[in-house]
Formats: C-alpha cells, sequence, structure tokens
C-alpha cells in the first residue's frame, strides 16, 4: 500500500526531528594500544562488559565499575590484535577468542588464533588454546550459523606470501567449536578471492537462525553466506572499503555504511536498488586513517544513524544522521576530536536506559573511553 501524500510528508520529515547528540566522555583506563574491542557479559551477571584486546594483555572491566581484570597476558611477542566475544552456549556468559602476532609485513609467518577457556573464576588468567590460523590475522567474529551453533570466523589482512596487496587471496576461515575446545576445530574457508581484507560485519538478510557476512576488502564489499558445509562469495561493489556496518533508515530499508578505502579518507553509504546492485552515496570525507564504524539509533528515533572514527594526529567521531526517509542526505555531528583517537569502538547500551553509548579505544591517545548518550 502506498503512503498519503501527509503520510510521506511525515516519514520524510523523521529525520529532520532527530535531536542533535549529547554524550557525555568518560575516561576508564589508560592502555597501550586498544587494538580490539568487544562488549558482552563475562560474568553472567546479566550486564555487558568490556573486553579489551590490548597490546600484550587481553582484559575485561566489569560493569559498572569498570574494574579492570587481565586475564591473559604475552600470547605471542608480537601484538594481540583483534578480540571476539559471545555467548555461544546459553550460559550467560561469553566466549573470547583472541588474534595475535600481528606483524601485517610478514605474510608467511605472522599471526595467531586463541581460544580461551575461563577458570571458575572469570577473573583469573584464563588458559589459552592455540588454533591453526594464516598470517596477518587481522579481524575476527562469532557467528551464528544454527541456533546452537556459533563459529568463529577469522579474518586475515593479507593472503599467503601477498606483497603490496597482490598474490593470493586472504582466507577467511569459520571455525567450528568441538565439544573440548582442546580438540581439533573443523575449518572452512568462507573467502580466499579478496586482498586487504580489513573487516567484516556478521547480518541477517535470510529467514533462519544463520548469519551471513558482509567483508570489506580492496575489490569492495562480498556477502558471504554458508551453503552446506561450504561457503560462498558474491561481489557487491567494487570500491575498496575498509569498515562495514549494517544499519536501517527511517523507511525501513537496509544501509551499509562504510569506510573507503582501508585506513581511508570518506564515509559512504550503500543500499540495494531493485535490481540487486547497490547504489553508492558518499556522506562524509575530509579526514585521515578511518578505522571504525558503529550503527545504532543513538538519537531514538526509530531508525539508525552511524558512527564514524578516525585515529592519527587529528582524530575525530562524527555521528551520521539521515536527513530523510530514503538516506538521501546526511547531516555530520561532532562527537568527540583530540579526546579519542579511534583504534577501535562499539555500540553497547551500558547502563540499562534503552540508549546506545559508544566505548572507544584509543590509539595515540592511549585511552580507554565511554562516551555515554546523554540525550
Amino acid at each position: 500500500m502506498k503512503p498519503t501524500p501527509l503520510l510521506a510528508v511525515l516519514l520524510a520529515s523523521v529525520a529532520f526531528a532527530a535531536p542533535e547528540p549529547k554524550f557525555r566522555m568518560q575516561e576508564i583506563d589508560k592502555i597501550s594500544i586498544g587494538y580490539g574491542l568487544a562488549i558482552a557479559d563475562v560474568d553472567g551477571d546479566g550486564k555487558p562488559d568490556i573486553i579489551l584486546a590490548d597490546q600484550h594483555t587481553v582484559q575485561w572491566y566489569h560493569n559498572p565499575d569498570w574494574k579492570k581484570h587481565v586475564i591473559a597476558e604475552n600470547l605471542t611477542k608480537e601484538d594481540n590484535v583483534c578480540v571476539a566475544a559471545q555467548d555461544i552456549d546459553g550460559s550467560g556468559k561469553c566466549a573470547i577468542a583472541i588474534g595475535a602476532g600481528w606483524n601485517p609485513s610478514d605474510t608467511v609467518k605472522s599471526g595467531a588464533v586463541f581460544y580461551l577457556i575461563p577458570p571458575a573464576d572469570r577473573t583469573q588468567k584464563w588458559e589459552a588454546v592455540k588454533l591453526h590460523h594464516e598470517p596477518t590475522v587481522h579481524r575476527m567474529q562469532w557467528v551464528q550459523l544454527t541456533k546452537g551453533r556459533w563459529d568463529l570466523v577469522v579474518q586475515p589482512l593479507h593472503g599467503l606470501g601477498n606483497k603490496a596487496g597482490a598474490g593470493a587471496g586472504a582466507k577467511m576461515l569459520a571455525y567450528e567449536k568441538p565439544a573440548n575446545p582442546k580438540d581439533e576445530w573443523k575449518v572452512r574457508i568462507v573467502n580466499d578471492v579478496s586482498h586487504m581484507t580489513h573487516n567484516l560485519q556478521p547480518v541477517r538478510w535470510a529467514p533462519g537462525a544463520a548469519q551471513q557476512i558482509v567483508s570489506g576488502s580492496k575489490e569492495g564489499l562480498w556477502f558471504n553466506s554458508a551453503q552446506g558445509e561450504g561457503w560462498t562469495a558474491v561481489q557487491m561493489t567494487n570500491v575498496a572499503t575498509g569498515e562495514v556496518r549494517d544499519g536501517k533508515l527511517p523507511n525501513g530499508q537496509t544501509y551499509l555504511a562504510t569506510v573507503e578505502p582501508m585506513h581511508g579518507t570518506a564515509s559512504a553509504i550503500y543500499t540495494k536498488a531493485s535490481d540487486s546492485t547497490w547504489n553508492r552515496l558518499q556522506v562524509l570525507d575530509g579526514f585521515k586513517d578511518g578505522h571504525a564504524i558503529a550503527c545504532a539509533d543513538f538519537l531514538g528515533t526509530g531508525s539508525d544513524q552511524f558512527m564514524v572514527g578516525w585515529r592519527g594526529t587529528d582524530p575525530g567521531i562524527r555521528l551520521l544522521t539521515p536527513n530523510d526517509d530514503a538516506g538521501k542526505s546526511w547531516r555530520s555531528s561532532v562527537i568527540s576530536t583530540k579526546e579519542a583517537a579511534v583504534e577501535d569502538f562499539k555500540a553497547a547500551d551500558l547502563n540499562g536506559d534503552g540508549k546506545p553509548d559508544l566505548i572507544v579505544a584509543g590509539r595515540q591517545t592511549k585511552n580507554l573511553v565511554i562516551f555515554w548518550n546523554d540525550r
């Protein structure tokens, strides 16, 4: 049913009525680099905690006092680089995996993947189980494949022996966890044809329990979906992409928000056309070293806005809000400048007030901060 002219006007004005954001910054720790963040309930108290993969330590911060608990140290001689945390068994407590051995210039021997086995007291050190890995392990996510199964999906930056972003494709791998995590994990190839593959995002674009994966690369965006015991990869766009997250416009349409290219200088949104192609709209540029995207309804409009963040000597965080129901134009609001040089960030409602907050790991600023949503 087509909307009446009045209803169409009301729909188009939803974003125009969106309030300006209001965030309050709280620094909760001084850190080394802050490579990767995850938000999940570690101790089963029903509150989301903050998990950080710092340069040589892995720690979680208890909600709401933010007391730090170091659970792993010096997993490899090189740096940690990423973390994934998810309740994969319905226990109310998350499982944690870590990517380490970070040396992006070594596309032959670098990299490491660990599954951490928790002790009874989850504030103490966890046992690290080393898994198979590809070189230049860079990002990871737990991805749901059935109602009771979550695979650990790990994305390297480069392919084996890759030089200057050329050569073999980077092997994104899905690890199926056995009942005993110390046993061998089944490993399946998700995508092995893309290059300079910086980040990935689980999505739910098909009926059923299974998630799919959108991943960014030098070639553009890819849609990866499980098919039986394997995976298929379909190229969606052809603009080099580093970061990607998915959100909803005021009209209910899905969009993808990006940083382009890897460590890039522009942010765009993609919406699907009727012929299954994706339309690109650039909404922000002029920054350097873009390194994070987060989509959520920060402003309480009933649809999603997105944060884009960058690091370096001139860092910043901006909130992009659609000015109309179809996202044809966007408003940019300053959230932060020199306070946090974004290495990674995540959106999550930490205090249960129904408003997503922003949790940021700052690289050059060497801090872990919460931007509380006070709208």
